[in-house]
């Protein structure tokens, strides 16, 4: 979903409504993938665990295009917020006491 709802930010000069279409477009092939991974990962991992990889795969992936292609900077507060979000990956994946 990075692509679709941040690839626009460098094109202001296009009307919004075919950002939204082309974002559409892409969105709609993202969830082809996503839906069908869902469902055979919920095989194996409860729905916490799917949306917690969900959402640690998205902070890595967005990290990268808002660096690589937005031209960003990622600063030691990105790293230190990061981490703390990895740390309650942690917990979720473990085994409970």
């Amino acid at each position: 979903m990075t692509v679709a709802w941040y690839w626009h930010l460098k094109y202001h000069q296009l009307p919004l409504w075919s950002v939204v279409l082309i974002s559409w477009g892409v969105a709609f092939f993202e969830y082809c993938l996503a839906v069908p991974a869902n469902r055979i990962g919920y095989t194996v991992w409860t729905a916490a665990q799917l949306k917690t990889m969900q959402e640690v795969i998205t902070l890595v992936v967005f990290s990268l295009f808002a660096v690589l292609y937005l031209g960003e900077h990622f600063t030691w507060n990105h790293a230190a917020g990061f981490a703390l979000l990895a740390t309650g990956a942690y917990f979720i994946f473990a085994q409970p006491l």
